[in-house]
């Protein structure tokens, strides 16, 4: 990670650690970098959500862009994936969208994806980042190079045609309900659903750009399994405020989260013979759970770090066709090039209408173990982590608990925290095989105290 740039995009309150200034300059790097530099003219698509903020840094990227000759495409309120999508059908050079997902509507983000709709590679990240610290110059266009807006609303009507061609099944008389976070899938999500014949039920589309994923979507999703429950609906999805994941609601009101959907598909996917190298890609986070209902079924899977980045890279790298994180950024990369929401739900709804099961019944399998995650603050991440005796003690724990759960040793990546977390039968089991662990940290003098 950057100065700037983490896993996703840079991000931070608005015009306290995201500024207006470091949008103007984002832009300006980009449309030289894909246009002046090499003699061209860029093009480039923008999206937003619905965070007050985001209307400023449209404004500010399209003046960076316009300024060093670039043709700024404007889609307007969309989702992340539609951009990611758009970037890669239309020949873009890159794509931005601005967004801070799940967080609150102070803050915002800056998220860049490729001409192929991946997220931006590092080298280039590194690049705006030395221009935004004055390490480098951009000229300015000129006369007739000076860029344009170009309103692209289109582009995010051809999304929603993808988004329903999708569809295997009619959903007619299916009861569903949505939730959209008053972000950007509140102008998506119902008419995709609604087109395909689902009866089906709103909530939280009402953006007033404060109200984004505020006690609403997949970050409050008790709200969502109240609404099923109340309104007798089949299945419930809950979004978050760019839309690029999706947790469900089965009809009797339990949360499906990102391990139950990569279970049921990657588990739908085996029985077709569409499960290319018979693996789902997970990061280290999955719940225990998982794992022993993929065993039970013949499924093997992979582990990487936190982080949809780090999942996308292993499934390209390797072939695979699904993987994701527990929150709900699911990828199916016969699809997409990122995690989406709404793609998410149609082929949650796809699987549930093959088998013709409730959802209640395809996610039964995956039974949650306990767990217990505690965030100890160090002196120093590198020598906690490699310390033999610490080493040792996690490795005694995960002996100890054999098949029946594990132990995780981890380092925060933005923190002077390390994060010990077991999975067991039991929540008991769990906080002793942590504070096991947790004492040899301290007995080593690693422990801020």
């Amino acid at each position: 990670m950057g100065k700037y740039f983490g896993t996703d995009g840079f991000r931070g309150e608005a015009n306290k650690t995201l500024t207006f200034e470091h949008a103007v300059k984002i832009g300006r790097f980009l449309g030289w970098y894909y246009g002046g530099r090499l003699d061209k003219k860029a093009k480039v698509v923008i999206g937003k959500d619905t965070r007050r903020s985001s209307y400023m840094f449209e404004y500010a990227l399209c003046t960076g862009l316009m300024a060093s000759g670039a043709d700024a495409y404007i889609m307007h309120v969309t989702t992340t994936p539609s951009v990611s999508y758009i970037a890669r059908v239309d020949d873009f050079d890159c794509g931005i969208m601005i967004s801070a997902s799940h967080n609150p509507y102070y803050d915002n983000g800056i998220k860049i994806v490729n001409n192929n709709g991946e997220k931006m590679d590092e080298e280039t990240l590194l690049r705006i980042e030395a221009y935004i610290d004055g390490e480098m110059e951009v000229p300015m266009a000129e006369r007739e190079n000076i860029g344009r807006t170009v309103d692209y609303a289109s582009g995010r009507n051809r999304y929603i045609g993808y988004l329903i061609s999708m569809s295997k099944y009619s959903f007619k008389d299916i009861k569903v309900g949505l939730d959209a976070a008053n972000g950007a899938a509140w102008s998506i999500a119902k008419g995709v659903f609604d087109a395909l014949g689902a009866k089906t039920y709103i909530m939280n589309a009402d953006p007033d750009g404060f109200n984004i994923n505020t006690n609403c979507g997949s970050t409050h999703i008790e709200h969502l399994q109240r609404f099923v429950v109340e309104n007798g609906l089949d299945i419930g999805f809950a979004y978050d405020g760019d839309a690029d994941r999706c947790l469900a609601v089965d009809e009797k009101g339990n949360v499906v989260t990102g391990d139950h959907i990569m279970y049921i598909y990657g588990l739908y996917m085996k029985e077709r013979g569409k499960l290319l190298n018979n693996k789902v890609v997970t990061t280290i986070m999955s719940n225990f759970g998982l794992y022993k209902a993929l065993d039970a079924v013949g499924i093997e899977y992979e582990q990487t770090k936190v982080g949809d980045k780090y999942v996308y890279e292993n499934m390209v790298q390797n072939g695979h066709r699904i993987g994701g994180e527990q929150s709900g950024h699911i990828i199916f990369t016969k699809y997409a090039t990122t995690g989406d929401g709404i793609l998410t739900s149609l082929k949650l709804m796809e699987a549930m209408l093959a088998k013709n099961k409730p959802m209640s019944e395809l996610a039964s399998a995956v039974v949650f173990y306990p767990q217990v995650l505690k965030n100890v603050r160090v002196k120093s991440k590198e020598e906690c982590m490699n310390d033999a005796d610490v080493l040792a003690a996690d490795e005694a724990a995960k002996k100890a608990l054999g098949d029946k759960g594990r132990t995780l040793l981890r380092e925060s990546g933005t923190e002077p925290v390390v994060r010990v977390m077991a999975e067991a039968q039991s929540e008991e089991e769990c906080e002793k095989y942590v504070n096991q662990i947790i004492d040899v940290i301290r007995d080593k003098g690693h422990l801020v105290e």
